[in-house]
């Protein structure tokens, strides 16, 4: 009908992306041959956009952190080397000790994410040790304020007051000083997972494992701490979950599906829990005429654990949402068009413009990439902005690329532009193929651009 109507203004049109969040206690394990169904590979009609994986106790002793730190970590590459072939680029990441957060994006998307902090809250030994805590991405998802948390919280059945201070001291340290971000509580979208450790109280094992053999698991969620929490905490009960609908998910075994054998015979418990909150929308007064609220919703499609993965004692938990959304930032900052035919013999053209509220750095840079990149360091080529600008009028610019160190290849390529001072990808080209020609290898001898 809009289309129909010359006189009816645009309007930015409503979205719904597709997000798989994925939370596991991995108990030290390196990461299994297949990871399809944790990942949601073989659902066809799936179509997700993005990618939230939170993982706890990584390996973390003194060597191992000592590699990761040189070279990506085991589960990292793993995730990047399943994903980047889907059009999926690591975006963000964060690190506590053994607390990891990922958040992967498809390519067409990143113009739209603008990641505005990562941050590290330990609350373990004397609230200094990050064995326990938490770690934060904060970003802009289409002009709206998104924080997503992983945590750890400290362990055993009689420590549920600590992990309800823990869970507190992890919102209340979500600060932004010094930046123009408001408090987390006013962020439109809280996607808070990991390893919370709340468990069964009052029930014996025996009880509770027939429960489990039996599929009667109203009774045990009546018990569940964090439920039970949720029930006396005005806050924490703004923190919705799905139904758990699923076998608790630890302790197991290793390479088993048996609750725990050994001596302590650990009652089974939901730990495990992904958990999300809405900005509350101001309440009018009848009178009192206002704005319609920027249409935001979430819907949970699946709540789900993997009894299928059994390197750890824990198993993993996915949940799969649609976020429907009218952006708020529907163009990108910027525009890039790569000049004519590419090839690989002279120095070719890209054309770029800028929106009017832009303020570009000479810092910038453009990268260019092959399809299937997997983060965004993983350029062929890259050019400074400011230093390879040939011309610049009217908000349109042009630099130029040395093609001589680009491999000879048939894959297709995409160009990316780099916002230092926003630290984000700001503007992205269609997919494109250079023409194969005469190769020269000069490698590149000045500084590269590094996040």
């Amino acid at each position: 009908m809009a289309a129909l109507n010359p006189r009816k203004p645009t309007e930015a049109r409503g979205k719904t992306l597709s997000i798989h969040v994925v939370t596991w206690n991995v108990a030290s394990a390196a990461p299994p041959l297949d990871l399809g169904d944790l990942l949601q590979l073989n659902k066809d009609n799936l179509n997700l956009d993005m990618y939230v994986i939170g993982l706890q106790e990584m390996n973390c002793g003194i060597m191992s952190l000592l590699s990761d730190t040189a070279f990506e970590d085991p589960w990292s590459s793993f995730f990047m080397d399943v994903l980047s072939p889907l059009s999926f680029v690591k975006v963000s990441s964060i690190r506590m000790q053994g607390l990891l957060l990922l958040f992967f994006a498809k390519h067409q998307h990143l113009p739209f994410v603008q990641i505005l902090s990562t941050k590290s809250t330990p609350t373990g030994l004397f609230g200094y040790w990050g064995n326990k805590g938490g770690v934060t991405i904060c970003l802009k998802l289409y002009g709206y304020y998104v924080s997503i948390i992983n945590c750890h919280l400290p362990p055993h059945m009689a420590n549920n007051d600590q992990r309800l201070e823990h869970f507190d001291r992890i919102l209340e340290m979500q600060n932004f000083e010094g930046q123009d971000i408001p408090n987390i509580l006013e962020h439109d979208f809280i996607l808070w997972f990991g390893d919370m450790n709340f468990r069964i109280d009052d029930f014996g094992l025996h009880f509770v494992r027939e429960s489990i053999k039996n599929r009667c698991y109203s009774d045990l969620w009546e018990k569940d701490q964090l439920s039970i929490a949720k029930r006396h905490d005005p806050l924490l009960r703004e923190f919705q979950e799905g139904p758990l609908l699923f076998p608790p998910t630890y302790k197991f075994d290793k390479n088993s599906n048996n609750y725990d054998t050994s001596e302590k015979k650990r009652k089974p418990a939901w730990t495990d829990r992904i958990l999300w909150r809405l900005k509350r929308q101001p309440q009018a007064n009848p009178p009192t005429q206002r704005l319609p609220a920027p249409h935001f919703c979430l819907s949970l499609r699946s709540y789900v654990s993997h009894m299928m993965y059994c390197i750890s004692d824990h198993k993993p938990v996915t949940s799969t949402f649609d976020l429907e959304l009218k952006p708020l930032a529907s163009a990108p900052l910027i525009t890039l068009i790569p000049e004519g035919l590419w090839t690989m013999e002279n120095d070719m053209l890209v054309s770029y413009s800028l929106t009017p509220d832009f303020l570009s750095s000479p810092w910038d840079w453009i990268g260019l990439y092959k399809v299937g990149l997997r983060h965004i360091n993983d350029y062929v080529s890259y050019v400074w902005v400011r230093d390879n600008q040939v011309s610049f009028s009217d908000g349109l610019s042009q630099v130029y690329f040395n093609t001589s160190n680009i491999p000879e290849t048939e894959d297709q390529f995409l160009l990316c532009y780099y916002s230092n001072s926003l630290h984000s990808v700001v503007g992205i080209s269609k997919p494109f193929k250079i023409q194969p020609g005469s190769l020269a290898e000069d490698p590149l001898g000045e500084a590269q651009p590094h996040l």
